[in-house]
């Protein structure tokens, strides 16, 4: 038997973290290899982590709530034929292999303290072990890690653990047990009451009612991206207002019978996203990502759409976009949406991304500006068709009219390209129509 290491994957393009949200194994556990072992949490995709061996579990190394690196342990397990230091020698060639009752038993009990031995160190060591979720929160909230009793196997520190020391006052733990130390055995003054406990990132303090909520797995990925994309990108905005009448009117003409043959929706967002792909093969300079001393553009399109799951937002892909019929990314917007609802996405489903287009039209918006999807160039948001006055041909006419508003990097972009590939997906969508748009 030997003793194995199940260290974090790489679960997807630039993916450099994972959350662990649940241990699907317990110590002592049967598995085989790629049975499932834990469900993690990225900034892409929440996945299932494979065992990379047949054995047992030994030990669970991370706690459920610990954000670990790319390769960093997760936990041991034993496996077969993996030799051992804890197996007695066998016996050399042509020589007995009797050994003496009393030896035996000595050699027996000489093992079985070396493994107590080890055990012990071991659980000595897991106590200064920490993982990065636990190091972080010490050092934005400054605690002592000395000073924190671990609940963990071994005494070793856990999340939790520190949340809850955060809870009662945070900096003030290790103060106040130095007051009481250093103060004379007969004094009666009462010990400082805890601070108010704060934000893990400010001196913001709570009020009473207040719910404080831990930011991790996926909020904390598209924090950290939007702060890169915010601080890294120069942004520039500009907007163009369409006129979809034609469009609304080819659409709901097809639904129903649509639906009723295909089993899912034919969406106003599709004819969008088809129009945009169309304009990025006429101007690839939107589909381009900032790279320092160049400029990389990109030779597939492949369009992020954003869809929910509760208070999760995901962004997967629809790979070579243009390549595909209306019907075709229809079919995609559906998958995608459902993968994400049972949450099914895998890390393909979220690679390869090259510009974004987001249906902000669904909250009803009619105006917005999006941060950009780094390290990707630029950013679309359909927003809300709203039906209104139009003057056309020298009258009033109501209009289904909807505003596209980009959102650039101004390193890669300036606004005359830009205004060019708007003005070309308004074109495509005015001239949406039965006679002019093959849905297939």
């Amino acid at each position: 038997m030997g003793v194995e290491k199940i260290n974090m994957p790489q679960l997807g393009e630039s993916v450099t973290e994972g959350t662990i949200s649940t241990w699907l194994v317990q110590v002592g556990d049967k598995v085989n290899k790629y049975d499932p072992i834990a469900e993690v949490m990225t900034d892409k995709v929440n996945a299932e982590v494979p065992s990379s061996f047949t054995g047992v579990i030994k030990e669970l190394v991370a706690q459920e709530g610990d954000t670990i690196a790319v390769g960093e342990l997760m936990c041991y397990i034993e496996v077969e034929g993996g030799g051992s230091a804890d197996v007695a020698e066998e016996p050399a060639k042509n020589e007995p292999a009797v050994e003496e009752p009393a030896a035996e038993e000595k050699n027996d009990q000489k093992i079985k303290e070396q493994k107590q031995e080890q055990h012990e160190n071991k659980d000595k060591t897991m106590k200064k072990r920490y993982s990065p979720a636990v190091m972080r929160l010490a050092q934005e909230n400054d605690i002592d890690l000395d000073q924190v009793e671990g609940t963990g196997k071994g005494g070793r520190i856990t999340r939790k653990d520190v949340e809850k020391v955060i809870a009662t006052g945070g900096t003030q733990a290790k103060q106040s047990q130095e007051t009481v130390q250093e103060a004379p055995a007969q004094s009666s003054e009462p010990a400082p009451s805890p601070a108010q406990p704060t934000s893990a990132s400010s001196n913001i303090k709570t009020q009473a009612g207040d719910k404080e909520i831990p930011v991790t797995g996926v909020r904390k990925a598209i924090a950290q991206n939007m702060v890169k994309s915010k601080t890294e990108i120069p942004h520039a905005w500009m907007m163009v207002e369409v006129d979809v009448t034609g469009l609304v009117e080819y659409r709901n003409t097809l639904k129903d019978k649509f639906k009723a043959e295909e089993g899912y929706s034919l969406t106003f967002f599709s004819f969008f996203v088809k129009a945009v792909a169309q304009a990025l093969k006429e101007y690839p300079q939107l589909n381009s990502t900032w790279a320092g001393d160049k400029i990389i553009q990109r030779k597939a399109i492949n369009l992020n759409i954003a869809v929910a799951k509760e208070d999760q937002l995901f962004v997967p892909v629809i790979k070579d976009a243009d390549d595909k019929s209306i019907k075709g990314i229809a079919k995609d917007i559906t998958d995608l949406a459902m993968k994400a609802r049972n949450g099914k996405l895998t890390s393909a489903d979220m690679e390869g991304g090259t510009f974004t287009v987001n249906n902000t039209g669904s909250f009803g918006s009619v105006q917005s500006m999006g941060v950009i999807n780094h390290p990707q160039a630029a950013i679309l948001q359909v927003e809300s068709i709203v039906k209104k006055p139009v003057i056309k041909d020298g009258m009033f006419a109501a209009r289904d009219m909807v505003n596209l508003c980009l959102s650039l990097d101004h390193r890669v972009l300036d606004g005359l390209v830009a205004g060019n590939f708007l003005a070309r997906v308004k074109e495509i969508l005015e001239n949406t129509n039965k006679d002019n748009t093959p849905i297939y």
